[in-house]
């Protein structure tokens, strides 16, 4: 035993001796800090470009049937904007490289850049609303003052809504301009018209449902039929849930 004791030791010893490989190691890809991968999912996943289109597919098969019958111009889809029909991870960037959170004075220069892009499948299905003889409705809790360039913004990338509702001071309730949409108050020269679908990213997209319904199976009925809901891992009423 003492003889392949001494004999392991000369091994270890020559090999501390000798010189080091001069090649580098293969560089490692660095990985996204785990404060990020919300933001880097939606901006970068194949998944997330996929569930987008598989929604809107989804929406447009069930629109079909539900425009059957209906005169053009007396029916609706009433979709959120953010994260629904446009893509804000590119401000949501910006943000997270600055290590800085939301305000809304960084909000509102992000608005008035009307640089958000399309979410995938949102301006197909739009078109096809109009092709069925519906209207295209925009609900958003962007405040009144920046409906303008929403407006701008939507047109930019290929959404021509008829009705942008964005939020009058303290009704952050989405609920009241959904009735103002049917009963034909909305805006002038539209009539009262029959809300087929909803489309958010939300649970506060949909008529009378909050974070409450996660705990109440029957509550979610109508998804999947008149409300589509898409992935927003990034903000939303979520975040103030309780974690389990």
């Amino acid at each position: 035993m003492r003889h392949r004791a001494a004999g392991l030791f000369a091994v270890l010893a020559i090999a501390a001796c000798a010189p080091h490989p001069t090649t580098s190691p293969a560089p490692k890809l660095a990985a996204v800090p785990p404060a990020r991968n919300d933001i880097h999912w939606f901006r970068s996943s194949a998944e997330y470009r996929g569930i987008a289109i598989e929604v809107y597919r989804t929406a447009t098969a069930h629109l079909t049937d539900l425009a059957r019958g209906r005169a053009a111009g007396s029916w609706a889809v009433i979709l959120d904007a953010d994260e629904t029909v446009l893509d804000n991870s590119l401000h949501e960037h910006r943000l997270a490289d600055r290590n800085e959170g939301f305000t809304e004075a960084e909000w509102t220069r992000w608005v008035r850049e009307r640089a958000a892009t399309a979410v995938p499948g949102a301006v197909d299905f739009t078109r096809q609303v109009h092709a069925l003889g519906g209207r295209v409705a925009i609900v958003t809790n962007r405040a009144d003052s920046l409906c303008a360039p929403t407006r701008d913004n939507l047109r930019s990338v290929g959404i021509e809504a008829d009705i942008v509702l964005c939020q009058p001071r303290a009704e952050s309730d989405k609920n009241p301009r959904f009735q103002r949409i049917q009963q034909g108050t909305a805006i002038p020269g539209i009539p009262p018209l029959n809300v087929v679908e909803w489309l958010g990213d939300n649970i506060q997209d949909f008529p009378d449902l909050n974070q409450s319904i996660r705990d109440v199976p029957g509550k979610y009925a109508d998804f999947g039929l008149r409300y589509f809901l898409l992935p927003n891992p990034m903000y939303g009423s979520w975040t103030r849930n309780p974690e389990p």
